[in-house]
C-alpha cells in the first residue's frame, strides 16, 4: 500500500519565487497547489484538502495576515508564513493570528525544504505513511488532554487549539513539574531552534493560557520559571 502524499498550498504573488519554491517541493514528492493572491488562496483552500499552507504576507487583494486569520478560523492546518521584512512586526502578528512558523526572505532552499519537512513531520504527515504513536490521556485539574484524538477539554467543554498550541501543551503536560527552556521547546516542537526567535514560544504560551487557564494573568497550569522557561503544574 502506497504511503499518502502530503498536499501543500503554496501562496506567493511573485511568479519567479512561486516557481522556485514549487520545484523542490514537487521534487520531494509533494502535491503542490499554487495561488497568486489572497482571494485565490482562500478559494483553493476551501475547495481542497491540505496538509500544509505556505503563505507569503505581502500579496494583492487580501494580504497573508488576513488569509492566515481566515484559514485559522476554519482549520488547524499547519501554516508557515513568508515575510520580506527584516523586523519582527510581521512575524509576531502572524503568530498572533495562528501561524505555526515563519521564514524571512531571502532564505536558502535547503532551509525551506527543512522547514516544510519539519512542519509535516510534526503534523504526522511525514510522507512515510506513519502516524504518531498513541499516547495516554492526561488529566489534571479541570483540563483533559487526549493526544490520540488531539482533543482538549476544560471543565468538560472542548477547547480549540492551533496545531502548535497543542504540541506545546503536550510537551509541557507530558512531563509535569519539569522546567523546559524556550530553546528546548523550540527544539521539541519546531524541530530546531535555528533561525527562530524565542519570542515565538512566548506568543503561543500566552494564547494557550487564554484558552485553558481560569485566569490567564494568574496561571494555574502553565507556570513561568523566571529567566528560564516554563513548566506544567505537578500534582
Amino acid at each position: 500500500m502506497e504511503a499518502p502524499v502530503a498536499t501543500i498550498l503554496l501562496v506567493d504573488d511573485e511568479a519567479p519565487i512561486q516557481r522556485m519554491l514549487e520545484f523542490p517541493l514537487k521534487k520531494d514528492g509533494y502535491d503542490v497547489i499554487v495561488a497568486g493572491d489572497g482571494e485565490e488562496a482562500l478559494e483553493k483552500f476551501r475547495a481542497g484538502s491540505f496538509d500544509l499552507v505556505v503563505l507569503d504576507i505581502m500579496m494583492p487583494k487580501l494580504d497573508g495576515l488576513e488569509v492566515c486569520k481566515e484559514i485559522r478560523s476554519e482549520s488547524n492546518v499547519p501554516i508557515v508564513m513568508l515575510t520580506a521584512r527584516a523586523d519582527e512586526v510581521d512575524k509576531v502578528i502572524g503568530l498572533e493570528l495562528g501561524a505555526d512558523d515563519y521564514m524571512t526572505k531571502p532564505f536558502s532552499l535547503r532551509e525551506f525544504r527543512s522547514r516544510v519537512k519539519a512542519a509535516l513531520r510534526r503534523a504526522g504527515m511525514s510522507g512515510d505513511g506513519q502516524s504518531k504513536p498513541e499516547e495516554r490521556v492526561i488529566e489534571t485539574g479541570n483540563v483533559v488532554i487526549d493526544p490520540g484524538k488531539r482533543i482538549v477539554t476544560v471543565s468538560g467543554e472542548p477547547v480549540t487549539l492551533t496545531f502548535m498550541e497543542f504540541e506545546i501543551l503536550m510537551a509541557l503536560a507530558s512531563e509535569p513539574g519539569r522546567v523546559l527552556t524556550r530553546e528546548s521547546l523550540l527544539e521539541r516542537v519546531w524541530g530546531d531552534s535555528a533561525y527562530r526567535d524565542i519570542r515565538t514560544v512566548d506568543v503561543h504560551i500566552r494564547h494557550l493560557r487564554e484558552k485553558i487557564e481560569p485566569d490567564a494573568g494568574n496561571p494555574e497550569y502553565i507556570l513561568t520559571v523566571r529567566n528560564v522557561g516554563y513548566r506544567f503544574r505537578d500534582e
